[in-house]
């Protein structure tokens, strides 16, 4: 991956003393891993549970049923209650989500292969973003992982200011 934004992350949680808690399920666990490999992450990171199921949301996440059955797995507003559930399930200050479809099959009409939702949620900030990766499962999970951890990180420095 290569990328630093791990340890960045990771400091600037560190500096405003805030704790992340991650809601996993098209990244099966990458997030977690990759926030894993800083030295010290258990200072700030609590855990993350991968919900891959439509019964995982909703037994783990808390992801309301209606919610699943009328917007489905990977919508918005799956995607910011997986966020809030992640965040309540370990007591954390910030909850991050990602659901989508990888690849390469489980394409929709109007849900296209790629399509993933990312959700950030606090006690005051819910929000969720929409992205269509281009390349195959492998690829997609990683832009995922980075899109999601740039999202986390853009959250950090708005508290910085």
């Amino acid at each position: 991956m290569g990328s630093d934004i791990e340890r960045r992350v990771g400091e600037k949680l560190l500096r405003l003393k805030l704790t992340l808690s991650l809601g996993e399920s098209c990244t099966g666990g990458l997030i977690g891993h990759r926030l894993t490999e800083v030295p010290g992450s258990s200072e700030y990171f609590l855990g993350g549970i991968i919900a891959y199921s439509y019964e995982a949301k909703e037994r783990l996440l808390g992801v309301r049923h209606d919610t699943l059955y009328q917007h489905g797995a990977v919508s918005e507003e799956t995607a910011q209650e997986m966020a809030r559930g992640a965040r309540r399930a370990l007591g954390a200050d910030i909850g991050l989500a990602v659901t989508g479809i990888a690849g390469p099959g489980g394409g929709l009409p109007g849900k296209p292969v790629g399509l993933t939702w990312i959700a950030l949620s606090t006690r005051e900030v819910n929000v969720a973003r929409q992205f269509t990766w281009p390349g195959g499962r492998e690829a997609n999970k990683v832009q995922s992982s980075q899109a999601a951890l740039e999202m986390l990180e853009e959250h950090l420095d708005r508290l910085s200011q």
